[in-house]
């Protein structure tokens, strides 16, 4: 099991660039654990372990039967942390992922028997959590999940209790059938990190899925981190450089996507009602220090921040009927603003 060492706060600058050969060497270990069991989708590997690494949570949008939950499942056997899976229904209750206070008999030391109210923790309490079919359940079940990722704490009766650390949500939803379902809020889609699109296999990738699913022989995966190692690579990211005029341009493509603001294309005033919020600023900025650091440089680039454009902004904006309409989504108004907005300006 990798160690990350000592606290990041204390250490010399040659300790961090240890610390970040070390970062680069476990973060391809992972990337390798899980490759043993999902065929291709690099990307969304990629996109899922940058929201381990600074701390966020993931959403994964795709139709049945592709290895979302699959995915999941091994991170977390490549993690040697603890794991919980959500499935959430219709019927699904707050009580029923966040806890319940219980009844129970205590024994009394002097002899007989009292009656305590007691907390029983909720599939919540774990550090890798799969919210399954997140927009099946309920709009007031959807709020205390969301509620628990925001704040890492849950409050039954009266009491807080806190969550472990790290703590990781990645939520799975179906685009296709929306039959009894409950689509997330804006405001509430806002507090994921990242929102993965998960396609279909290649050929040759159903053909390596196959091989891999209807033998004898089955992948195992070994754990390669521990929650220490994966806290202190958390705060490694925060402390990569980033120079002024790329945070800039991190702020300005933020504000390209208000159809109101001054950087707003007119492909964004066209077709978009609400931009991204303050909060697409901060995944842009973490996730590209997060790239930064995997790809070995010591400070971000401008192409850091659009690489990670789509999947930090796209469920962050909101666009109107016209743009249904002409089959306009929100990719392609990412697009168009990371090719137009200019890469510095005074």
């Amino acid at each position: 099991m990798a160690d990350a060492g000592p606290d990041t706060a204390t250490m010399s600058p040659d300790e961090l660039q240890a610390l970040g050969e070390r970062f680069r060497k476990d973060y391809a270990a992972v990337r390798s654990q899980i490759g043993r069991v999902i065929v291709g989708n690099q990307s969304i590997i990629d996109g899922v372990l940058v929201c381990l690494f600074t701390g966020g949570h993931a959403l994964l949008e795709g139709v049945p039967g592709i290895g979302k939950t699959l995915l999941i499942r091994s991170l977390s056997q490549a993690l040697n942390l603890e794991f919980s899976r959500i499935q959430f229904t219709p019927d699904l209750m707050p009580a029923d992922i966040s806890g319940t206070t219980i009844v129970t008999e205590v024994e009394r030391a002097s002899g007989g028997v009292s009656r305590e109210f007691t907390f029983q923790p909720g599939p919540i309490f774990a550090q890798i959590v799969l919210a399954d079919e997140i927009n099946r359940a309920t709009p007031k079940t959807q709020s205390a999940m969301l509620e628990a990722m925001q704040e890492r704490h849950v409050t039954v009766a009266g009491e807080t209790h806190h969550l472990p650390e790290p703590f990781f949500v990645m939520a799975t939803q179906n685009p296709i059938e929306q039959e009894g379902t409950y689509p997330l809020p804006e405001a509430q889609l806002d507090r994921f990190f990242f929102k993965l699109i998960v396609g279909y296999s290649s050929r040759s990738e159903m053909k390596e899925i196959l091989e891999r699913t209807t033998r004898q022989e089955s992948p195992t995966i070994e754990p390669v981190l521990d929650g220490d190692s994966i806290r202190r690579y958390q705060a490694l990211v925060r402390m990569v450089a980033i120079a002024d005029h790329v945070q800039d341009y991190a702020v300005r493509l933020v504000l390209s996507t208000h159809p109101t603001g001054e950087f707003g294309t007119p492909m964004v005033r066209k077709y978009v009602d609400v931009g991204a919020s303050p909060r697409a600023a901060q995944a842009l900025v973490l996730a590209a220090k997060c790239r930064a650091l995997v790809s070995g440089r010591p400070t971000v680039g401008v192409e850091d921040i659009q690489k990670v454009a789509k999947p930090a902004l796209r469920h962050r904006i909101l666009v109107n009927f016209e743009a249904d309409a002409d089959g306009i989504e929100q990719d392609a108004i990412i697009e168009n603003a990371v090719q137009t907005l200019p890469r510095e300006q005074s």
